[in-house]
């Protein structure tokens, strides 16, 4: 646990790419909470709890597989690991550690970009799955997503629901994605 709070620590110790005017909270440096512009709300902002980021590691990584060479996602982006794709090129090679690390990283940077959307708080079981389903969708199809306001509008359950729609890529319905969606509803559904 105290690898992942240094990690963290390190993580947000410089101002996050989201709003250029940090606001400095538990020697964390996070993100300004934005208004949301549909509902008028503060977001909710800052990051996940350590225990969060710690549960959604674990969860997340089944679903995402690990792979210590990098590869071609098949849509052109080189990849490795836990699907870490910064800086990644062909021919790089990571250890398990390294894979971790940046695991914990990318969840740590989808949980503030999540929480930028968030005007509602989220139950941990709640935040684990929303945060499962960012990270693999991306920050941006959160954001807009049909999940995401129906949590802010105050029906979780009916935001869980809404997961189960990411389930294709390129149009085509995935089994992959069928049951990872089906899990992340679950958790989702037990607050």
């Amino acid at each position: 646990m105290k690898i992942l709070i240094d990690l963290l620590v390190r993580l947000f110790s410089k101002p996050a790419s989201i709003e250029p005017e940090p606001v400095i909270t538990n020697e964390i440096v996070v993100a300004k909470p934005k208004t949301n512009i549909t509902t008028g709300r503060k977001a909710i902002g800052g990051v996940a709890a350590a225990s969060v980021i710690a549960a959604a590691t674990v969860f997340i990584a089944q679903w995402e597989g690990l792979r210590l060479v990098a590869y071609d996602d098949g849509g052109g982006v080189w990849t490795i690991c836990y699907g870490h794709t910064k800086g990644v090129k062909r021919g790089d090679v990571a250890t398990k550690q390294q894979c971790l690390d940046w695991l914990q990283e990318d969840i740590a940077e989808h949980s503030a970009g999540m929480r930028q959307c968030a005007t509602v708080p989220y139950k941990e079981n709640e935040e684990i799955a929303h945060l499962s389903l960012t990270f693999n969708i991306g920050v941006a199809a959160y954001c807009g997503s049909s999940a995401l306001r129906k949590h802010n509008a105050g029906d979780p359950d009916a935001g869980c629901e809404l997961m189960k729609l990411w389930n294709k890529d390129n149009g085509i319905v995935i089994p992959g994605l069928v049951n990872r969606r089906a899990a992340e509803e679950a958790l989702c559904k037990k607050g």
